[in-house]
């Protein structure tokens, strides 16, 4: 199933004697990284330590985001922050932080991002709402990469730790329900599920949210009609929301409804290619393609093709192992 991705409403307005981020923010939300890259290139200019530290932060961001993981960290590594100045952008030491899985150097990421964590629980002002957001940001990263490696009492003690310093969050309680269902413990999940729905209640801020949560306790129940229809209250909510696109198509073709697994999946990159289109949906997709099809590789080919004209800069094209 496809993990869920953020993106911001609207752009950040530029705190006062701070640089204008509009136009990154914008290059940013179009996947335009190589773009991005060429507009921050001055950033070494910039008058003030802490601002050449931010645009060296979104130039580290979009090397990484284009694959360039080396140059990423080297960028890094060649900053050096002044002592006089305020401490670097949280997004540059998340990212320093973050590298080394990828270069791949998973001890150091760990060590990194354990340090991060304990740095932000150690500030004074720790409580506020923006530092307990990054909070719930590196303890679920690394909740994650315990959950990719098995290690599944760490990871449940992470979320569970977010879970105890944001109990009126219905998102960031939910990451624990979907933790205790992907090592089976099914009864745990429907308990925090059911906390999630008396927290979160009836209102239409979280009812995307509850009906995730229900499609996925109806997967693991192979009731999967049940959760093509919670699926489809999503995506009247949303309609550009790929994982939910994505989930009910695999809800359908696991129904051996292939034929309007295909059609889901082809509908939403027609009506919102800049929000279902990514790796994922494609793989799920081309799968699709190779059972349903005799003649799959030029169906494929097509995809590619019209991939090529519309992706962003990141996104990886052998997804759809052509």
């Amino acid at each position: 199933m496809a993990e869920a991705a953020s993106t911001p409403a609207s752009p950040p307005a530029a705190a006062p004697g701070f640089p204008d981020l509009s136009v990154p923010y914008d290059l940013a939300t179009r996947g335009q990284w190589k773009a991005l890259l060429s507009h921050l290139a001055p950033a070494s200019h910039a008058s003030h330590p802490h601002h050449r530290l931010l645009l060296s932060a979104l130039s580290a961001l979009s090397l990484a985001k284009l694959r360039r993981y080396p140059d990423a960290a080297a960028l890094i590594a060649s900053l050096h922050p002044d002592p006089g100045c305020s401490p670097p952008p949280f997004l540059l030491r998340l990212l320093h932080a973050l590298l080394p899985l990828f270069l791949p150097d998973r001890p150091l990421a760990l060590d990194r991002l354990y340090t991060l964590l304990s740095s932000v629980r150690a500030r004074p002002d720790a409580d506020h709402p923006e530092w307990r957001r990054r909070d719930a940001i590196v303890a679920s990263l690394l909740a994650a990469d315990h959950l990719a490696h098995r290690e599944f009492d760490v990871a449940l003690a992470l979320l569970a730790g977010v879970a105890e310093r944001e109990p009126g969050n219905p998102a960031l309680l939910s990451r624990l329900g979907y933790a205790h269902l992907q090592i089976g413990n099914l009864a745990a999940a429907a308990a925090v599920f059911r906390h999630v729905e008396s927290v979160a209640g009836d209102g239409p801020a979280h009812a995307s949210l509850l009906a995730r949560n229900r499609a996925l306790e109806c997967i693991v129940g192979k009731d999967f009609a049940a959760a093509v229809r919670e699926y489809e209250r999503c995506i009247e909510a949303d309609p550009g929301d790929a994982v939910a696109v994505n989930n009910k198509a695999l809800c359908l073709m696991y129904s051996r409804d292939l034929g309007d697994a295909i059609k889901v999946l082809e509908g939403a990159l027609e009506s919102h290619p800049t929000a279902a289109l990514n790796e994922t949906v494609v793989v799920n997709l081309c799968s699709m393609y190779e059972l349903a099809f005799v003649n799959h590789a030029d169906v494929k080919r097509s995809l590619t093709d019209w991939i090529a004209r519309v992706a962003p800069d990141d996104f990886d094209p052998s997804c759809t192992r052509m």
